[in-house]
């Protein structure tokens, strides 16, 4: 694709970026057939292709409008056009550039500003916690639509009391810890069951994620120089890795090396945290003689499970059937599912700033999830869980709980 960008981006990093990856569309449309916009609303304008347009046309001096947002806002940014794309077109960085560049020529609504403000400053303020524990006392009061975004309150359980010499650095997040605590406390208990202790270094917080793809890119990469000073320390002094197990986090931590690229002071330090982070999916294969050793012999039938694989796992971070061959390894029986390259409708904030298509790509995804009939319905990220099980009276859970009932059941830990 031939560019002729506009004087204001053009000799910009964003517009250098943005130059090199529109450069690289061949306009061939394979990424329509596995947008999951263009599947439900079947406009050019909602799928990669036309939001390509959209984006050089306005980098190129055309003037947005409310019309031009709107087509990027329905955006998702699964990336999933990324993994069907022959031509190695990196949408998610595109479209993340041209949002901003739009944002700061269209003014939103007061309600559309105030709204996206409160969803970058509350879920990710230290106020969140006790606000969602004040909602989930008043859940049976609350209006359906707000009870589906409140879910009942959640017992996390001990943490492991074992120290180790074999250390990983996990990021608790903003979101997860008021939500959904189990899941940090369950992977400190998986890791421990392998002779790894979990630390989670205080000072780091939100991963940045929330305020960068609201377009708040200063207030995402405050996030990362915070998170980059908080964890560097424990690298030196000899943790092995920082362990995500909320696949939206690990793939903006794993692009702090690319966002901060620039920066003289944080360039190489992000580097090597990117290069530190890895998914709980790329830690536990290496340690499973300790874990299944932990679980012993099950002759009792495997537990029918199913997988959705969240966007920022597959698509993001490109990790692929790890989970499900992890799982089959440790006695489950995981049931293939239909359109398992689908966006489910979290999309971070997504579910909040575009309710209806939200909750039609939700109901879209359980259809074919409950298919198999699961007893449990597994994932690897905050938001694809809560969202569906909003949708459905079958479990939905993180895959390391699964894991770490299932070790509770078999043998009690060590002393």
């Amino acid at each position: 694709m031939q560019t002729q960008l506009a004087d204001f981006i053009k000799d910009t990093a964003d517009g250098r970026e943005a130059d090199a990856i529109l450069r690289k569309c061949v306009h061939c449309g394979f990424c329509t057939a596995t947008c999951p916009t263009y599947q439900l609303l079947g406009d050019e304008l909602d799928g990669p292709r036309g939001r390509i347009y959209l984006i050089k046309q306005v980098l190129e001096g055309a003037t947005p409008t409310a019309k031009t947002q709107l087509h990027l806002d329905r955006c998702l940014t699964c990336r999933n056009c990324e993994t069907t794309c022959p031509s190695g077109v990196q949408y998610g960085r595109l479209v993340d550039i041209g949002r901003k560049v739009v944002d700061e020529q269209v003014p939103r609504s007061t309600g559309d500003s105030l709204k996206r403000t409160l969803l970058k400053q509350g879920l990710t303020s230290p106020a969140f916690a006790p606000a969602m524990k004040l909602g989930q006392l008043l859940r049976p009061l609350l209006p359906q639509a707000l009870q589906s975004k409140v879910p009942v309150r959640q017992d996390a359980g001990a943490w492991p009391a074992r120290s180790h010499s074999r250390k990983m650095l996990l990021l608790a997040g903003c979101v997860q810890p008021a939500m959904q605590p189990n899941i940090n406390a369950a992977t400190a208990r998986v890791l421990d069951a392998a002779g790894i202790e979990t630390v989670i270094p205080p000072a780091a917080g939100c991963c940045g994620a929330i305020r960068y793809h609201l377009n708040d890119h200063d207030g995402g990469l405050a996030d990362a120089r915070r998170n980059i000073d908080a964890w560097l320390p424990h690298l030196d002094a000899g943790a092995e890795a920082i362990v995500m197990n909320a696949s939206g986090c690990g793939a903006m931590v794993k692009e702090y090396g690319h966002l901060l690229r620039d920066d003289p002071v944080y360039a190489h330090k992000a580097e090597r945290i990117s290069a530190a982070t890895r998914d709980v999916a790329e830690v536990l294969p290496a340690l499973g003689t300790e874990i299944r050793a932990r679980l012993g012999e099950r002759p009792d039938e495997p537990q029918r499970v199913v997988f959705h694989p969240p966007c920022t796992l597959q698509h993001a971070q490109r990790i692929k059937g790890t989970v499900e061959a992890l799982l089959t390894s440790l006695g489950a029986d995981v049931a293939p599912v239909g359109e398992n390259h689908f966006c489910c409708g979290s999309a971070g904030t997504y579910s909040v700033l575009q309710p209806e298509l939200a909750t039609a790509l939700r109901d879209r995804r359980l259809g074919h999830l409950e298919a198999p009939l699961p007893k449990v319905i597994l994932s690897a990220n905050i938001g694809c869980i809560t969202h569906l099980q909003t949708g459905t009276e079958t479990r939905v859970m993180h895959w390391i709980e699964w894991l770490d009932e299932r070790l509770a059941a078999a043998a009690p830990a060590p002393a």
